[in-house]
């Protein structure tokens, strides 16, 4: 097994989408049951995301649904990919962070994101607007100081403060200098834009400060990962994806995974057939060795400490085989056990 693989960390985030025919306390709980599997094949967290009236994800609720994962197992790390901060406020935000850690002490990550709802409409219902965004970096300052007990307001958030939870920033762009002048680990995608990849780690690490949080620059770099007996099988596990992308470009819309047949046989105008190329293109597919080869060069080229998977199909048989095949690259062929 290559060195940088090895020394690596390997990790999964779950974004609870929603299948054609399948309701969506289906999906959430296929998330809860995936955990439960990543903590057996020995990846190092597990974390949800944050969507708002979209069709093709349940959850909304990121710190519910990591709660239930938490329970659901037992020392895998879990958290957020991520909390959108410009939808809510900090102190609730703290709030609740704090009343993971209190229930799953020394296993809850905070991850932050800056994006606001997907559609005019949903940022209407929120309160939020695109210009919210904006506000990221006195936001996230806020709730940091909530957990040290600096707010000038002289409220305390209970019971975060005093607690350490991790704060990571989901970055594209802005997010990386804001993450750097914070000194807080970073999370960044996606693998299909390598060079865009590279100059946001460059960025990050060049502008880096430590603070009590981090000492020093981390970087996750987080995208699909999908492995199978066949480059073939490995592509069609993309196949969902891609087309659920390239319909909510071209319709307005985030679709249900549909099942590869389908998407296969579907006709297809020029404008989505380009979206949905390239939806396949560039992503970390194929057999043991060819993805082993591929995440080398991607560590090589990042010096990331870590990667966050973010893999989603229609099968979920094929995808728990993807996962377990990647674990078998991650440690070496060892088997893994529960």
């Amino acid at each position: 097994m290559s060195s940088v693989i090895e020394a690596a960390r390997f990790s999964v985030l779950d974004r609870s989408r929603t299948r054609e025919g399948h309701p969506a306390d289906a999906a959430l709980r296929d998330t809860v049951a995936l955990a439960r599997e990543a903590e057996a094949l020995g990846y190092h967290r597990f974390w949800v995301s944050e969507h708002h009236g979209v069709p093709g994800v349940a959850g909304s609720a990121p710190t519910v649904l990591a709660a239930a994962v938490a329970a659901a197992t037992a020392t895998i790390r879990v958290g957020t990919g991520g909390v959108m901060l410009p939808n809510h406020r900090p102190l609730v935000v703290a709030e609740q962070f704090g009343v993971l850690e209190s229930l799953f002490p020394g296993r809850i990550d905070m991850g932050l994101g800056r994006s606001v709802g997907f559609t005019d409409g949903v940022r209407r219902a929120l309160g939020r607007g695109k210009d919210d965004a904006e506000d990221f970096g006195a936001q996230l300052r806020e709730l940091l100081g909530w957990f040290r007990g600096t707010s000038p307001t002289g409220v305390h958030a209970r019971p975060a403060e005093g607690l350490t939870v991790p704060p990571f920033v989901l970055a594209m762009g802005e997010g990386a200098r804001i993450a750097a002048e914070a000194g807080l680990p970073m999370v960044i995608g996606d693998l299909r834009d390598r060079d865009r990849l590279r100059r946001g780690v460059d960025d990050y690490r060049a502008r880096f400060r430590p603070s009590p949080w981090a000492a020093e620059p981390y970087v996750v770099v987080s995208g699909t990962v999908a492995v199978a007996g066949t480059p073939e099988e490995a592509r069609r596990l993309l196949v969902p994806e891609a087309w659920s992308m390239a319909h909510s470009r071209t319709h307005g819309t985030f679709p249900p995974l549909p099942p590869a047949d389908r998407v296969e046989a579907l006709p297809m105008t020029a404008r989505e057939r380009g979206f949905y190329e390239a939806g396949l293109a560039g992503q970390i597919a194929g057999t043991e060795e060819q993805v082993a080869r591929a995440l080398e060069t991607v560590l090589k080229d990042t010096g990331a400490q870590e990667v966050l998977v973010t893999t989603s199909t229609y099968d979920r048989r094929a995808l728990l085989d993807s996962y377990r095949r990647l674990a078998a690259v991650v440690h070496g062929g060892r088997e893994q056990r529960a």
